[in-house]
Protein backbone atom coordinates (compact mmCIF):
# COMPACT_ATOMS: atom_id res chain seq x y z
CA UNK A 1 0.00 0.00 0.00
CA UNK A 2 1.57 3.21 -1.14
CA UNK A 3 1.97 6.50 1.66
CA UNK A 4 -1.27 8.18 -0.01
CA UNK A 5 -3.69 5.44 0.87
CA UNK A 6 -2.34 5.08 4.43
CA UNK A 7 -4.99 5.87 7.03
CA UNK A 8 -3.65 8.75 9.10
CA UNK A 9 -2.92 8.51 12.91
CA UNK A 10 -5.91 10.06 13.73
CA UNK A 11 -8.04 7.76 12.00
CA UNK A 12 -6.48 4.76 13.59
CA UNK A 13 -6.70 6.40 16.93
CA UNK A 14 -10.75 6.93 15.89
CA UNK A 15 -10.90 3.64 15.11
CA UNK A 16 -10.01 2.30 18.44
CA UNK A 17 -12.27 4.94 20.31
CA UNK A 18 -14.49 3.29 18.23
CA UNK A 19 -13.81 -0.11 19.26
CA UNK A 20 -14.42 1.16 23.07
CA UNK A 21 -18.01 2.67 22.38
CA UNK A 22 -19.17 -0.24 20.39
CA UNK A 23 -17.39 -2.83 23.92
CA UNK A 24 -20.04 -0.31 26.13
CA UNK A 25 -22.97 -1.01 23.92
CA UNK A 26 -22.53 -4.55 23.59
CA UNK A 27 -21.77 -4.78 27.55
CA UNK A 28 -24.94 -2.85 28.29
CA UNK A 29 -26.81 -5.05 25.99
CA UNK A 30 -25.48 -8.07 27.64
CA UNK A 31 -26.61 -6.61 31.01
CA UNK A 32 -30.01 -5.94 29.98
CA UNK A 33 -30.83 -8.59 27.80
CA UNK A 34 -34.11 -9.86 28.12
CA UNK A 35 -33.87 -13.21 27.08
CA UNK A 36 -30.87 -15.76 25.26
CA UNK A 37 -31.96 -14.58 22.33
CA UNK A 38 -32.11 -10.79 22.40
CA UNK A 39 -31.67 -9.17 19.39
CA UNK A 40 -30.26 -6.01 20.58
CA UNK A 41 -27.06 -8.26 22.26
CA UNK A 42 -27.05 -9.37 18.39
CA UNK A 43 -26.87 -6.14 16.66
CA UNK A 44 -24.25 -5.06 19.92
CA UNK A 45 -21.81 -8.12 18.88
CA UNK A 46 -21.69 -7.30 15.02
CA UNK A 47 -21.37 -3.74 15.59
CA UNK A 48 -18.53 -4.98 17.92
CA UNK A 49 -17.07 -7.19 15.45
CA UNK A 50 -17.08 -4.48 12.89
CA UNK A 51 -15.44 -2.06 14.53
CA UNK A 52 -12.94 -4.63 15.91
CA UNK A 53 -11.98 -5.58 12.05
CA UNK A 54 -11.98 -1.76 10.56
CA UNK A 55 -10.00 -0.62 13.69
CA UNK A 56 -7.58 -4.09 13.22
CA UNK A 57 -7.12 -3.18 9.62
CA UNK A 58 -6.23 0.40 10.04
CA UNK A 59 -3.71 -0.64 12.62
CA UNK A 60 -2.11 -3.11 10.26
CA UNK A 61 -2.27 -0.39 7.18
CA UNK A 62 -0.62 2.00 9.19
CA UNK A 63 1.54 0.76 11.81
CA UNK A 64 1.92 -3.21 10.34
CA UNK A 65 0.83 -4.29 13.49
CA UNK A 66 -2.50 -6.76 14.21
CA UNK A 67 -4.78 -6.92 17.04
CA UNK A 68 -4.75 -10.31 19.31
CA UNK A 69 -8.53 -10.94 19.00
CA UNK A 70 -10.99 -12.27 16.50
CA UNK A 71 -14.85 -12.65 16.51
CA UNK A 72 -15.87 -15.51 14.65
CA UNK A 73 -18.78 -15.23 12.28
CA UNK A 74 -19.53 -11.67 12.93
CA UNK A 75 -19.40 -10.69 8.87
CA UNK A 76 -20.22 -12.19 5.76
CA UNK A 77 -22.44 -14.76 7.60
CA UNK A 78 -25.43 -12.78 5.75
CA UNK A 79 -25.98 -10.81 2.52
CA UNK A 80 -27.00 -6.75 3.92
CA UNK A 81 -30.53 -6.67 5.09
CA UNK A 82 -33.19 -5.69 2.41
CA UNK A 83 -36.27 -6.85 3.56
CA UNK A 84 -39.38 -4.56 4.83
CA UNK A 85 -38.97 -1.70 7.32
CA UNK A 86 -41.45 -2.75 9.13
CA UNK A 87 -42.36 -6.28 8.70
CA UNK A 88 -46.36 -7.72 8.84
CA UNK A 89 -45.31 -11.30 9.42
CA UNK A 90 -42.32 -13.11 10.23
CA UNK A 91 -40.83 -16.74 9.35
CA UNK A 92 -38.41 -18.39 12.22
CA UNK A 93 -36.27 -21.24 10.64
CA UNK A 94 -34.41 -23.32 12.79
CA UNK A 95 -31.84 -26.33 12.32
CA UNK A 96 -30.36 -28.17 15.07
CA UNK A 97 -27.96 -31.62 14.12
CA UNK A 98 -27.02 -34.01 16.73
CA UNK A 99 -25.06 -37.32 16.35
CA UNK A 100 -26.27 -40.70 17.64
CA UNK A 101 -23.25 -41.56 19.92
CA UNK A 102 -26.12 -44.10 21.77
CA UNK A 103 -28.28 -46.19 19.83
CA UNK A 104 -28.86 -48.26 22.74
CA UNK A 105 -29.92 -45.73 25.06
CA UNK A 106 -32.09 -43.83 22.17
CA UNK A 107 -33.95 -47.11 21.78
CA UNK A 108 -34.37 -47.93 25.41
CA UNK A 109 -36.11 -44.39 25.58
CA UNK A 110 -38.36 -44.69 22.80
CA UNK A 111 -39.82 -48.31 24.00
CA UNK A 112 -39.85 -46.77 27.58
CA UNK A 113 -42.21 -43.83 25.98
CA UNK A 114 -44.19 -46.87 23.70
CA UNK A 115 -44.57 -48.74 27.12
CA UNK A 116 -46.26 -45.79 28.62
CA UNK A 117 -48.44 -44.97 25.88
CA UNK A 118 -49.51 -48.25 24.13
CA UNK A 119 -52.73 -46.59 22.71
CA UNK A 120 -50.91 -44.07 20.05
CA UNK A 121 -47.77 -46.40 19.52
CA UNK A 122 -48.43 -50.23 19.69
CA UNK A 123 -49.67 -52.65 22.51
CA UNK A 124 -47.73 -52.44 26.08
CA UNK A 125 -44.73 -54.70 26.28
CA UNK A 126 -44.35 -55.00 22.39
CA UNK A 127 -40.60 -54.37 20.94
CA UNK A 128 -42.86 -51.40 18.76
CA UNK A 129 -39.42 -50.20 18.24
CA UNK A 130 -37.11 -52.85 17.97
CA UNK A 131 -33.73 -52.17 16.67
CA UNK A 132 -34.51 -49.71 14.37
CA UNK A 133 -32.68 -46.25 15.17
CA UNK A 134 -35.01 -44.57 12.84
CA UNK A 135 -38.37 -45.96 14.33
CA UNK A 136 -37.03 -44.65 17.59
CA UNK A 137 -36.21 -41.11 16.31
CA UNK A 138 -39.72 -41.01 15.15
CA UNK A 139 -41.41 -41.74 18.88
CA UNK A 140 -38.75 -39.60 20.13
CA UNK A 141 -39.71 -36.67 18.23
CA UNK A 142 -43.50 -37.68 18.33
CA UNK A 143 -43.27 -37.30 21.79
CA UNK A 144 -41.43 -34.24 22.66
CA UNK A 145 -41.04 -30.88 21.62
CA UNK A 146 -37.37 -29.83 19.97
CA UNK A 147 -36.70 -27.50 22.38
CA UNK A 148 -37.09 -30.27 25.07
CA UNK A 149 -35.08 -33.17 23.57
CA UNK A 150 -32.32 -30.39 22.36
CA UNK A 151 -32.09 -29.51 26.69
CA UNK A 152 -32.33 -33.30 26.96
CA UNK A 153 -30.31 -34.70 24.26
CA UNK A 154 -28.02 -36.46 26.61
CA UNK A 155 -30.50 -38.71 28.21
CA UNK A 156 -31.93 -39.84 24.34
CA UNK A 157 -28.07 -40.96 23.41
CA UNK A 158 -27.95 -37.78 21.25
CA UNK A 159 -24.64 -35.04 20.92
CA UNK A 160 -25.27 -31.49 19.62
CA UNK A 161 -23.68 -30.71 16.33
CA UNK A 162 -24.39 -26.83 15.11
CA UNK A 163 -27.41 -24.99 15.08
CA UNK A 164 -28.44 -22.26 13.72
CA UNK A 165 -32.19 -20.16 13.73
CA UNK A 166 -32.71 -17.61 11.36
CA UNK A 167 -35.98 -14.87 11.93
CA UNK A 168 -37.25 -13.92 8.51
CA UNK A 169 -38.78 -10.94 7.41
CA UNK A 170 -42.27 -11.66 5.52
CA UNK A 171 -44.86 -9.05 3.72
CA UNK A 172 -47.83 -11.19 5.16
CA UNK A 173 -48.10 -14.31 6.42
CA UNK A 174 -48.85 -17.34 4.03
CA UNK A 175 -52.32 -19.35 4.07
CA UNK A 176 -52.54 -22.42 5.49
CA UNK A 177 -50.70 -24.80 4.18
CA UNK A 178 -49.14 -23.18 1.85
CA UNK A 179 -45.32 -23.97 2.30
CA UNK A 180 -46.03 -27.21 4.37
CA UNK A 181 -44.99 -29.83 1.45
CA UNK A 182 -41.82 -27.63 0.81
CA UNK A 183 -40.72 -25.80 4.20
CA UNK A 184 -37.41 -24.71 3.58
CA UNK A 185 -37.45 -23.64 0.02
CA UNK A 186 -38.43 -19.88 0.13
CA UNK A 187 -35.80 -18.84 2.67
CA UNK A 188 -34.08 -15.56 1.20
CA UNK A 189 -31.14 -14.46 3.01
CA UNK A 190 -31.52 -11.16 2.64
CA UNK A 191 -35.13 -10.81 4.31
CA UNK A 192 -33.05 -12.48 7.70
CA UNK A 193 -33.80 -9.75 10.50
CA UNK A 194 -31.75 -11.17 13.04
CA UNK A 195 -29.61 -14.81 13.05
CA UNK A 196 -28.22 -16.93 16.16
CA UNK A 197 -25.77 -19.61 15.60
CA UNK A 198 -24.53 -22.46 18.23
CA UNK A 199 -21.00 -23.70 17.12
CA UNK A 200 -18.03 -25.70 19.27
CA UNK A 201 -15.65 -23.89 16.33
CA UNK A 202 -16.39 -20.55 18.60
CA UNK A 203 -15.56 -21.75 21.61
CA UNK A 204 -12.08 -23.43 20.69
CA UNK A 205 -8.93 -21.99 21.55
CA UNK A 206 -6.49 -21.02 18.88
CA UNK A 207 -2.88 -23.35 19.16
CA UNK A 208 -0.42 -21.06 20.55
CA UNK A 209 3.70 -21.46 20.34
CA UNK A 210 5.61 -21.65 23.85
CA UNK A 211 8.04 -18.71 23.65
CA UNK A 212 11.40 -19.01 22.81
CA UNK A 213 13.36 -18.53 26.72
CA UNK A 214 16.55 -17.56 25.79
CA UNK A 215 17.72 -17.30 29.13
CA UNK A 216 17.50 -21.47 28.81
CA UNK A 217 20.87 -23.16 27.88
CA UNK A 218 21.18 -26.40 26.03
Amino acid sequence: MSDAAQPTAAEVRAAAEAVKAALDRHLEAVENRTGDDDPAVYDAFNALAAAAEAYDERLYDRYDEVTPFEIPGADDSLPPYAGPEEPNALSVLIRRDYAVVEPQRLLAQAQRIADLDPDEVGTAGAPVVGTSVHAALGVLFGEYEPDEIASRHKEFGLEEGDSTLWVAAADELPEPGEWLSVPFDQADPERVVCRFDVSSVFDEDELREEPLDLDDEE
